[in-house]
C-alpha cells in the first residue's frame, strides 16, 4: 500500500455545500473518501481511454422471440471466447430476457464486441460498464 499524503483544495462555498450534500446521500464518512473515489474514477476513465486492459459488464434486455437472435448472441460470445468470462441469463417475462456478459480485454476490443452485440436486431437496450482490473488503484 502506498503512503498517505495530505493535500488541500480550494472550492467555492456553494460548490462545497453541494458536494457535502451529495456525499452524505451516498454514505461517505468524510470528504477524503469521496475525493479518493472521484480520483479513482478519473484513473479508470484514463485506462479505458488509453486502451489498457479492463474488465466490464455488458447488461442488455432483448426479445428472445426475435428469430435467430439467441444464436447470434451465443455466436458472438463464442467468437470472443478469450474475452468473455461468464454470462448470466434471466427470463423477465414471456418476451423479454436480461443478459449480463462479463468480459476482460483491451478496452477497444471489449467496446467493439459490446457494440456488435448491442446492434443486433431484437436487442432493446444495453449498457457497457468498463473498469480497471484494480492493479494500479
Amino acid at each position: 500500500m502506498s503512503t498517505l499524503i495530505r493535500t488541500g483544495i480550494s472550492l467555492e462555498s456553494d460548490l462545497l455545500k453541494r458536494f457535502d450534500r451529495a456525499i452524505q446521500k451516498k454514505g461517505y464518512k468524510n470528504r477524503s473518501e469521496a475525493i479518493r473515489d472521484l480520483v479513482r474514477d478519473y484513473a479508470v476513465a484514463e485506462d479505458v481511454e488509453e486502451d489498457r486492459s479492463v474488465v466490464g459488464t455488458l447488461t442488455m434486455v432483448y426479445d428472445h422471440h426475435r428469430p435467430k437472435l439467441t444464436e447470434q448472441l451465443i455466436e458472438a460470445q463464442h467468437h470472443a471466447e478469450n474475452m468473455v468470462l461468464a454470462a448470466t441469463h434471466v427470463h423477465l417475462d414471456h418476451h423479454n430476457c436480461l443478459e449480463v456478459i462479463i468480459m476482460r480485454g483491451r478496452s477497444s476490443e471489449v467496446s467493439h464486441l459490446a457494440d456488435r452485440i448491442l446492434s443486433l436486431r431484437g436487442v432493446k437496450h444495453g449498457k457497457l460498464v468498463l473498469t480497471t482490473q484494480g492493479k494500479d488503484l
